[in-house]
């Protein structure tokens, strides 16, 4: 994504929301046919690229704008260069996060094959929401990741009267203060959102499982999940869906392996965004992967990014996952993979 002055023409990479010369808002300039202008093979190693040999290329859009990427695939001067959009539902799209978290947002769903957003479509986001602590800290979602989502979602059609951000608190933490602390309630008042406390509205009975009636009153879920090193947060996210007795009840008979089973048979397709820019590691440091994630299977993701950030051990809920045989669409794991822990 390119930004360009309406009036004197002048383009950046980044968006510095007015030019600096007219004082006009810049327009954004998506690249729609991108080829490859030159490529360098790289053989010595470094802090944020121990892998080699891979290949720097200079990628050139219809427009003469320039940029550079790196792939281990080899590509060929004046080959052209895309992303497939991925037909499998399992799929998990990978992209980086650089100056327009709006535009990491649309490259991420235009991989998995878009949104069908309407007017009346009414949307329910669950955002990570674990405790009343600034985002700096990573432990919830941030507040710019649920705005540039909101901010998406009112950009292809739909209403912000029709969007609804939930939540639910499993431990000791109160969720208003959570939600107070972690900038979010600040974003859900700009777009005239009320967040909505889960453990206050009614459940339905499915099974062993007793879940929001509001995750079944909706035509769009939205799972947006704050990725950590070594967890499965995306999936355990989706537990908060859950009436919380029920769910310490379900975990202490067959632990959450099974409850997630009980779960994905009787829930609606629910789409997972996840943000894995700073994350939190399992010493509570913060690692930089400014990378973001999404797919229809939150296990996927979560073994995916685990694999992106490796960690010492792997939580049981993801022992059945197979990574070799997760689809994914965009930036391939090895482009963007992180296995020195001092990054």
């Amino acid at each position: 994504m390119f930004y360009q002055c309406p009036k004197c023409k002048k383009i950046w990479q980044y968006p510095i929301e007015k030019c600096p010369d007219c004082f006009e808002l810049l327009e954004r300039m998506a690249s729609l046919e991108i080829k490859v202008s030159a490529v360098s093979k790289i053989s010595v190693p470094s802090l944020a690229h121990p892998k080699i040999p891979y290949f720097t290329m200079v990628l050139e859009d219809e427009s003469g704008n320039k940029w550079a990427q790196k792939s281990f695939k080899e590509y060929q001067a004046g080959e052209k260069f895309s992303y497939a959009v991925s037909k499998y539902p399992n799929a998990v799209a990978i992209w980086r996060i650089k100056y327009d978290l709006t535009e990491t947002i649309e490259k991420l769903i235009d991989l998995l094959g878009g949104l069908d957003i309407k007017s009346e479509t009414k949307i329910l986001i669950l955002p990570t929401l674990n405790s009343p602590k600034h985002p700096y800290f990573g432990e919830n979602i941030t507040p710019e990741f649920l705005e540039q989502t909101i901010q998406y979602l009112i950009s292809r059609g739909a209403k912000k009267e029709n969007i609804q951000v939930v939540g639910q608190s499993f431990n000791d933490f109160a969720i208003e203060a959570c939600v107070q602390k972690s900038g979010l309630l600040n974003v859900c008042l700009k777009y005239n959102i009320v967040p909505l406390n889960l453990a206050k509205n009614a459940f339905a009975k499915k099974g062993d499982l007793e879940i929001s009636e509001s995750i079944f009153s909706t035509d769009l879920a939205i799972n947006l999940a704050a990725l950590k090193v070594g967890q499965a947060c995306a999936s355990e996210n989706l537990f908060k869906i859950l009436k919380k007795e029920n769910y310490l009840g379900l975990k202490y008979l067959y632990g959450q392996k099974e409850i997630f089973k009980k779960m994905e048979a009787a829930l609606p397709k629910i789409l997972t965004i996840a943000e894995a820019d700073r994350v939190q590691t399992p010493e509570k440091f913060i690692s930089f992967l400014g990378l973001a994630l999404a797919g229809y299977s939150s296990l996927n993701i979560d073994a995916v990014f685990n694999q992106l950030r490796p960690a010492k051990a792997l939580p049981e809920i993801l022992s059945d996952v197979k990574i070799g045989e997760v689809p994914i669409a965009g930036r391939a794991i090895d482009e963007a993979q992180f296995d020195n822990k001092n990054i």
